[in-house]
């Protein structure tokens, strides 16, 4: 068996996993102002960048061959509220980036967010009751909306993080009435309550802003089955992608979902696994490049299409040479 592992010749000619720069998905945080980038503590080496900015980084990713990026708002705290009204403002800050990005990359895919934690005052992704509970069905009417307002500021790609029941078909719906028939839906399916979100909640705000936690709507991390029910809701109702997130502690969840569906399942490497990694790089324990370039390669291996990563640009540029 070690012959053909020899040669690096070798190694690469009978790899059975390739990774390459079109398998990243580049997640970037939004905030107001003008040449702005501010540093996120809990997150070394990532930033969040005002729009022109952003524009910015969607010709870096053309640059290096990253098919996509993925925007999330950290919105004002004057517009935060209880309804989460600025998620459906044409000119809010994620419509902003939109427009900039598309205009500076036309090249570049544009993933956003349809969820309302990023504009409640509450910190929840969606509308709550007296009681402090999530309401489903309000929530989606809201989500729709907030769907095509993205949309008509020329989103790719629409990303629902939320977990209500039934906005991938609403949303579906919606696009077509609206006539962005091209417009596609890449549903977080699989997304579990975990505790690996807090950096990324830093990033937008809402760290302080969340009351309870989100166990009602996301996934328990005990449950598979559950996940391959989410799965195939969310394609019956018109996904043309679906997610699981977190990324590495859900490796199997990821393989039974592109075994079962065989469908294009994408995997987000969330905002505390790459702080694990910088961490880790940090105490000296390990090599940031040859961390970042295994992990990735996990991914794939266990069938994931691609990665949402913030180490995309690095990975790319590895790879690249």
């Amino acid at each position: 068996m070690r012959r053909t592992r020899v040669a690096p010749w070798s190694r690469r000619m009978v790899a059975e996993t390739v990774l390459t720069p079109a398998d990243l998905i580049w997640p970037l945080f939004v905030t107001e102002g003008s040449g702005v980038e501010e540093p996120i503590a809990s997150l070394p080496g990532v930033s969040r960048w005002s729009v022109e900015r952003i524009a910015e980084r969607a010709r870096e990713a053309e640059a290096l061959g990253i098919p996509c990026i993925a925007l999330f708002p950290n919105t004002p705290a004057n517009l935060r509220s209880d309804d989460g009204r600025e998620a459906l403002n044409p000119d809010n800050l994620m419509c902003r980036a939109i427009r900039a990005a598309k205009e500076a990359a036309p090249g570049v895919g544009v993933l956003t967010d349809v969820a309302l934690d990023p504009y409640t005052s509450h910190g929840h992704d969606g509308l709550v009751d007296a009681r402090g509970n999530v309401m489903n069905d309000v929530t989606s009417e809201v989500l729709v909306q907030q769907a095509i307002v993205q949309a008509e500021a020329g989103s790719d790609v629409i990303a629902p993080s939320d977990m209500m029941d039934g906005r991938v078909g609403a949303i579906r719906a919606a696009l077509e009435a609206g006539g962005h028939h091209d417009v596609q839906i890449m549903a977080y399916a699989a997304k579990y309550a975990s505790a690996y979100y807090g950096p990324f909640r830093d990033a937008v705000g809402t760290r302080g802003l969340l009351k309870g936690d989100k166990r009602g709507y996301q996934m328990d991390s005990a449950n598979a089955e559950e996940a391959l029910r989410e799965v195939a809701l969310d394609l019956a109702e018109g996904a043309d992608t679906v997610m699981v997130k977190p990324g590495l502690p859900y490796l199997d969840i990821v393989r039974r979902v592109k075994e079962r569906f065989e469908v294009p399942v994408f995997a987000y490497q969330v905002s505390g696994e790459y702080a694990m990694i910088e961490a880790s790089v940090a105490a000296g324990a390990g090599d940031r490049d040859a961390l970042v370039l295994e992990t990735l390669m996990a991914f794939k291996r266990a069938g994931a299409s691609g990665v949402l990563t913030y180490h995309a640009p690095l990975a790319a540029r590895l790879m690249l040479g």
